[in-house]
């Protein structure tokens, strides 16, 4: 199928379909959305090189990772999201690994220097992100998964990790826990920061102060939440409840909690967020998980989206999403045990 033909099946003009799978913002949203799905619906895919060489670009957005922490479950996932999109567009995804912060710098510069790719994915930002200030620098577009402030306007799409984490512990509160133990990410990253804000405004709006002995600031794998849970677990008096940072966390506190000789819902209760693995389903757990949810997979997706809005042009101060999180209940959160 050519553009002429998509075109004419949608009653368009060629210009307004070229922009709307360009993203060109003087598109309109429900127009925009229009073409996409019956350019996947026909088949249509434009012409790679052609595209490539009428508009300079290089075809493809890069994504910097920084060694084994980063390339778990939550990133594949985030990929999977990403890469859909972009291929749809016949956009490629340059995926490079560093080991250190330094090495994720350089790694930048060498991407602006070869020109390998039209924008970049900026992930796990922190409250003010030095690799957001040099992107700006080396005039790279980007987007945040997440926010940063540096005086600048970025693009950005987060979740309302602190909406989020007030929720869930204000529901703790209301089942009469007052020992709450909150496993966050590693502190100064925006997400981490906004959580434990949302935590701490669940605690002052009752007059309550918590414990900052139950606060651990870590990364989201199993053996380290297990080993942050099994010594909050030996402290007297130990937490009533946990606030997992990840299911992958959550796991950890489960086995701690089993090897304590408690039992999860019952002695001790648990809500994780949940970023919506396939593989690690929350309701098929035992007993199942509350959590706070966040599709991580339609992120990705939407992410690639906004990328393709700014490489057409859109305005900075206008690529602004934050995405509400659901609270969803289920029988690993209940009221305390007198």
């Amino acid at each position: 199928m050519r553009l002429k033909d998509l075109a004419e099946h949608l009653g368009l003009s060629q210009t307004t379909v070229s922009r709307a799978l360009n993203g060109y913002p003087e598109v309109n949203e429900a127009t925009r959305r229009r073409v996409s799905d019956a350019a996947d619906a026909l088949g249509y895919r434009p012409n790679a090189s052609a595209l490539r060489l009428a508009t300079g670009r290089a075809g493809a957005i890069g994504l910097v990772l920084r060694g084994a922490d980063e390339l778990g479950p939550h990133m594949s996932e985030f990929l999977s999201g990403v890469g859909s999109h972009m291929a749809a567009q016949e956009i490629d995804v340059l995926v490079a690994t560093v080991a250190s912060h330094a090495e994720e710098l350089a790694a930048y510069r060498r991407l602006a220097a070869s020109q390998k790719v039209d924008a970049v994915i900026l992930h796990s930002p922190t409250t003010r992100d030095e690799r957001a200030e040099l992107l700006l620098e080396l005039k790279i577009p980007f987007v945040l998964h997440g926010r940063t402030e540096i005086g600048h306007p970025v693009a950005w799409l987060d979740i309302d990790n602190a909406g989020a984490l007030e929720r869930a512990t204000s529901h703790l509160l209301d089942l009469g826990h007052r020992r709450i133990a909150l496993l966050n990410g590693l502190r100064g990253q925006t997400f981490a920061e906004h959580r434990e804000q949302g935590y701490c405004a669940a605690f002052a709006d009752r007059g309550l102060t918590p414990d900052r002995g139950l606060m651990a600031n870590g990364v989201f794998t199993d053996e380290a939440a297990f080993r942050t849970a099994q010594a909050m677990l030996a402290r007297r008096p130990a937490p009533t409840a946990f606030l997992a940072g990840s299911m992958m966390t959550a796991l950890g506190v489960f086995r701690a909690i089993r090897q304590a000789g408690l039992e999860l819902g019952t002695d001790v209760s648990m809500i994780a967020h949940d970023d919506v693995f396939p593989y690690l389903n929350a309701d098929n757990m035992y007993p199942t998980m509350s959590t706070t949810r966040s599709p991580i997979r339609q992120a990705g997706a939407r992410i690639a989206d906004l990328i393709t809005q700014v490489l057409a042009g859109k305005p900075l101060e206008e690529v602004h999403e934050l995405w509400p999180v659901e609270l969803v209940l289920r029988e690993s959160s209940t009221r305390v045990r007198e």
